[in-house]
């Protein structure tokens, strides 16, 4: 992942920046012969900003509204503003082509975050209509929607600065161009994640409601899939589903690739579209766009129908766009398919499939890759009976992720190198996002190395300082380091980290010589183990049965 052996240095700088926005403001509004002073609404202003880390800039982002009672108000100005210093980062992207000079992979990063400010700015907006449409008690059970769009908006400025190498002649100035955007993001998530706290402020009170503890629907779908798509499910494991689109490479279906059938998708449509491609090896970077909204796609298995790439972070790609599959739009469904890189581990990153999509779900897929597999970017995703394998840090982003049931294959990596399982990226500690691995299997690809499989393994590295990773209810072959877990560089997250596990099993589960740090904790209450499940963590009940396929909401055991 272009850009991670720099984020030590990127932490220091905005630690240095949050101290700094928290010394100004105390100084501004908090020294107490200034808050004598103070009129009504500048006190409500530093009551509001209390929780951000940037108090100055927070105070300047809602000194613009006028003398009011309403929360809403203030909360639509913090986001407001974050997506006006956004669109600023957009052009930033313009005005530094000029000094890319010929880097190549230069170019390609500054496109890459123009894409990305482009989907910060469609869940700004989302953010901003969502506070506009809801009084008070609905904007309450929309807290979480919002605080979870913006959580991907500080992934998508983060997997901008990562993509530019250290030597860029452009990072720098794209680093400062980007602070205030940073700052104001986080500053509005902060706002939104203390709702009840903000609200306190204006005399309200907080109405939370309760989650539901149903584990499984009584058809065994978790109870977020709509009944259509139930049915679409049901429909497709017994083999009657019609496709609105069939692909195959021998010319029997409609369209010969998979690109060409995405095109003939109805843009944004709230109507699921079904693609069938038929088995085959599908040689093609494929891109499902934000606007082809509410895609099915299905194969005839994951072995026969499959998606392949070869591109590397050595041919002088970014990250991001070495993926062999991309999914961008809300609701992508597929089952039965394998997603592909082939570029092998002396080609360093190399994904298979990107994922940066809300509620995408996956069903009886592969991911195949060596390092970097699987880049589940932002927003929630859920994963369910899929086969991932690779090297390093081979299932990494910073989505809001759940993976079930599943095989997690460990490869053979290059000499000398270890190998890491995850590397989660959450940045802020207010994200809403994380890693959790339920009921899997992690084991050694001992098919092609019959040999006993030594390479040091462990579960994951921390990428950014809030890495949050949860390993729960799984078989952990012996393989796994009895550490357990592995620094990303020195002392970088190990206080700030969450990693936890919890009923695992199997020789690589004993947690007896586990790593000490601050971060890390065995959860063995049971209840503090459900705030990680399906129903909890990705809200599941809200939208998984729409999907139709199978998942559980709780824990097993």
């Amino acid at each position: 992942m272009v850009g991670k052996v720099v984020v030590a240095l990127i932490s220091l700088i905005l630690v240095a920046g949050a101290v700094y926005g928290i010394v100004a403001g105390v100084h501004k509004l908090n020294h107490k012969d200034d808050a004598d002073n103070l009129s009504p609404q500048m006190k409500l202003v530093a009551a509001i900003c209390q929780p951000t880390d940037y108090k100055e800039a927070c105070q300047k982002s809602l000194g613009s509204v006028n003398s009011t009672d309403d929360p809403k108000e203030f909360i639509k100005a913090a986001i407001l503003s974050t997506m006006d210093a956004v669109k600023q980062s957009f052009n930033l992207s313009d005005s530094l082509l000029v000094q890319a000079n010929n880097d190549t992979r230069t170019k390609m990063a500054l496109d890459d975050c123009k894409d990305l400010m482009d989907f910060a700015v469609d869940q700004l907006q989302a953010s901003i209509t969502t506070v506009g449409d809801s009084n008070m008690n609905t904007l309450n059970n929309r807290a979480y929607d919002i605080r979870n769009w913006l959580s991907s908006v500080i992934a998508y400025q983060e997997s901008c600065l990562d993509g530019f190498e250290d030597d860029s002649p452009v990072k720098i100035p794209m680093h400062e161009g980007m602070l205030d955007a940073r700052q104001l993001t986080r500053n509005a998530l902060a706002i939104v994640s203390e709702l009840s706290q903000i609200l306190s402020v204006f005399g309200l009170k907080m109405n939370i409601p309760s989650t539901s503890r149903r584990l499984l629907s009584s058809d065994g779908y978790p109870t977020w899939f709509s009944n259509a798509d139930r049915r679409l499910l049901a429909m497709h494991s017994n083999g009657i589903v019609r496709p609105n689109a069939v692909v195959a490479k021998d010319g029997s279906g409609q369209f010969k690739t998979i690109s060409a059938a995405l095109a003939s998708v109805p843009k944004k449509s709230n109507v699921r579209y079904v693609i069938y491609v038929k088995a085959g090896i599908y040689n093609e970077y494929v891109t499902v766009d934000k606007t082809m909204t509410n895609v099915f796609m299905y194969g005839d298995g994951p072995r026969k129908t499959i998606v392949t790439g070869h591109k590397s972070y050595m041919d002088g790609v970014t990250t991001q766009d070495t993926a062999s599959f991309n999914v961008l739009a809300f609701g992508f469904m597929a089952k039965n398919m394998g997603f592909s890189n082939t570029a092998g581990p002396e080609r360093h990153q190399a994904v298979a499939l990107r994922v940066s999509a809300e509620q995408a779900s996956f069903f009886n897929c592969r991911m195949d890759g060596f390092q970097d597999t699987l880049y589940t970017q932002s927003l929630r995703q859920f994963y369910r009976n899929c086969v991932i394998s690779g090297t390093v840090d081979f299932i990494f982003g910073d989505a809001t992720v759940v993976i079930q049931n599943s095989l997690i294959i460990v490869r053979k990596p290059m000499e000398n190198q270890q190998n890491t399982v995850t590397a989660h990226g959450r940045a802020y500690r207010y994200e809403t996002t994380g890693l959790v691995i339920q009921n899997c299997r992690i084991v050694p690809e001992t098919k092609l190395y019959p040999e006993r499989f030594t390479i040091p393994t462990y579960l994951g590295r921390p990428w950014k300082e809030y890495s949050r990773t949860v390993i729960m209810e799984s078989t952990l072959a012996d393989f796994i380091q009895p550490a357990g877990w592995m620094p990303w560089a020195g002392n970088f997250a190990l206080d700030t980290l969450e990693y936890r596990e919890y009923a695992n099993r199997g020789p690589g589960a004993n947690t007896r010589s586990r790593i000490n740090w601050k971060g890390y904790r065995v959860i063995t209450n049971k209840r503090e183990a459900l705030q990680y499940s399906v129903g909890a963590f990705l809200k599941g009940s809200d939208w998984l049965p729409r999907t139709g396929g199978a998942y559980l909401l709780g824990l097993k055991y």
